[in-house]
């Protein structure tokens, strides 16, 4: 093995297979990209993400896996292989092992800060990770969540205004030239219109950042699809106008909301990402909202932490007779795009990339976001023995045991038939 590992109640074997698993795992991929020079870097990528380096760009993984730097830097950065199908690949395997009509899609951006003014997008924008306005670059995500796993299944790069205007930096970081400005939910619409029909889902579930668009809660109202949308504490709301009578004023959802009776507010607990369950009171109401014509109704939810201040305020689509509980639950689950971001950037380097063209953003992305899938998909079936690698650190401890795996260089690279021998 070369390696030790403590994990628990997997045995040796279960170990050794993980390396085998990643061979059968990666042979749709090498289809999708083509070409034995490309599978030879993709294989060594991808393996190098799910390795032991700590830090999962180029150079260390490329002396880690033994092949040529300046390759795998071509590979990665600039050569001209379509990252698409292997995510439309990705995509179909999430939706054939953890499909579920009860599923949930999730939108949400990730910053990653960057210095210097080359690398594609980067600009002074608020980067969530720093809480401050700072150099970054920003990505935004699509999750699936099904059957009680979560896997990022696709990518866009936020670029800002500035840089879609200027002919000399999209030159220099090759961006196409159908590539133009597009605010964050709008990136996330696109996303949700081409991968949703791909997996079976009720929710769509995203921050404040999309939910305090009407234009995007209409979009996808419009094309069916039930939406529990994050918005900020000054969206102004009121309550359903009569047919008679006056009509009535608007009010900041925070202030109305506090007129809320207390007898109105139900009590649950809720699982909230990678923390232990929390208890909650909810209530669910029929509200206006505006827009430039004429007001809307949504279903206001408002939901409160017991014991702290905390409050989130979502809107959404759903007829008041859904049940509140059901509501709730829809809503907890946004923030499993939160720890899916947190294993991918801490075990498979989401954010490690170290490219400033367009397309080896992508590469990058696609690669970490095959590499945390196969975490996933492994952790799932291990079924039982999963739970001997504890909740909070389950992917890391796998991902531990796959770089022990892969630690035997003649084992990852020789056939299956050989190693059988």
């Amino acid at each position: 093995m070369g390696v030790a590992v403590d994990v628990g109640r997997l045995s040796v074997r279960d170990v050794e297979t993980l390396s085998e698993h990643l061979v059968e795992f990666m042979k749709p991929y090498l289809n999708a990209v083509g070409w034995s020079p490309r599978e030879r870097q993709l294989s060594a990528f991808v393996a190098g993400l799910l390795g032991g380096t700590e830090r999962k760009s180029v150079e260390p993984i490329a002396l880690a896996q033994g092949v040529d730097r300046r390759q795998l830097q071509h590979f990665v950065g600039v050569s001209p292989w379509n990252h698409l199908p292997l995510l439309v690949q990705l995509q179909s395997e999430v939706s054939e092992d953890v499909g579920d009509t009860e599923g949930v899609l999730v939108a949400d951006g990730s910053a990653t800060p960057k210095k210097g003014t080359e690398s594609v997008g980067v600009a002074r924008q608020w980067c969530g990770r720093l809480g401050k306005i700072e150099n970054c670059q920003i990505g935004i995500y699509l999750a699936y969540a099904g059957q009680g796993s979560c896997a990022i299944v696709d990518e866009r790069l936020y670029l800002p205004r500035a840089w879609a205007k200027d002919p000399v930096r999209r030159a220099k970081a090759k961006i196409p030239a159908n590539v133009t400005f597009k605010k964050p939910w709008v990136l996330a619409d696109e996303m949700l219109r081409q991968v949703g029909p791909r997996l079976p889902h009720k929710w769509v579930v995203a921050d404040a950042e999309y939910g305090r668009s009407s234009l995007f809660r209409d979009r996808l109202a419009k094309r069916g699809e039930r939406y529990m949308l994050e918005v900020p504490s000054n969206i102004l709301v009121r309550k359903v106008a009569g047919k008679a009578g006056r009509r009535p004023e608007w009010h900041r959802v925070t202030e109305f909301v506090k007129r809320r009776p207390i007898s109105e507010w139900e009590r649950f607990t809720v699982r909230d990402g990678q923390k232990e369950p929390i208890e909650v009171i909810a209530t669910a109401l029929r509200v206006q909202t505006r827009r430039r014509s004429k007001a809307k109704v949504e279903t206001l939810l408002a939901i409160e932490a017991l014991g702290s201040s905390e409050r989130w305020l979502f809107l959404s689509n759903t007829p008041l007779h859904t049940p509140l509980e059901e509501m709730v639950t829809a809503a907890s689950r946004r923030h499993l795009i939160e720890e899916a971001f947190e294993n991918a950037k801490g075990e498979v380097g989401l954010d490690h990339y170290e490219v400033r063209a367009w397309r080896g953003w992508h590469h990058h992305m696609t690669a970490s976001l095959m590499a945390l899938w196969f975490l996933v998909r492994e952790h799932r079936k291990l079924g039982k023995k999963s739970a001997a690698l504890g909740r909070d650190g389950a992917l890391h401890d796998l991902r531990v045991a796959t770089s022990a795996a892969l630690s035997s260089r003649h084992r990852w690279q020789m056939p299956l038939s050989a190693q059988a021998q």
